[in-house]
């Protein structure tokens, strides 16, 4: 009984420290993220903006976002805050998406701008051979558990 006893702890604690573990490293190894004022000065010369909201549909309370989402030509700017996690994705996306089923559906209509890597501001370089406006939502995805974060509508 006591082996039991010891074998279930010892389970429990080291599936509790990867778990910890996945939580934690992404807000420990996080660059340090653009100055309030450069995204603000970014968001100043957005064509477009939206908002990521907590309320999402397949958002939860390990995978949200919340915050103003600026769009121009050239950079994506976020303030505002995402639930930490690994290998979180920017993808700009042709119609509204709010669901893992509806991500993976019309993964191949949309374009990866590139990695997050800081949770409370970010700027992303949108790639030349992107128009935003042949789309109307960005959307953050974690890449790696297939997790639907938050999405924002800008057109």
């Amino acid at each position: 009984m006591k082996w039991i006893l010891l074998l279930f702890s010892h389970s429990l604690v080291a599936v509790l420290g990867v778990a910890l573990g996945i939580y934690i490293l992404p807000i420990v190894t996080q660059p340090e993220a653009p100055s309030l004022s450069s995204v603000q000065s970014m968001s100043n010369n957005a064509v477009f903006s939206g908002t990521f909201q907590r309320d999402r549909q397949d958002s939860d309370f390990l995978h949200w976002g919340e915050g103003a989402v600026s769009i121009s030509e050239d950079t994506i700017g976020f303030i505002g805050e995402l639930a930490p996690g690994p290998d979180y994705r920017l993808y700009v996306s042709p119609r509204f998406i709010e669901t893992e089923a509806d991500f993976n559906e019309f993964k191949d209509q949309m374009v990866q701008i590139g990695s997050v890597k800081t949770f409370e501001r970010f700027t992303l370089s949108v790639p030349e051979s992107i128009d935003v406006n042949n789309f109307n939502t960005v959307i953050i995805w974690c890449e790696t558990f297939g997790q639907f974060i938050t999405s924002a509508r800008y057109q």
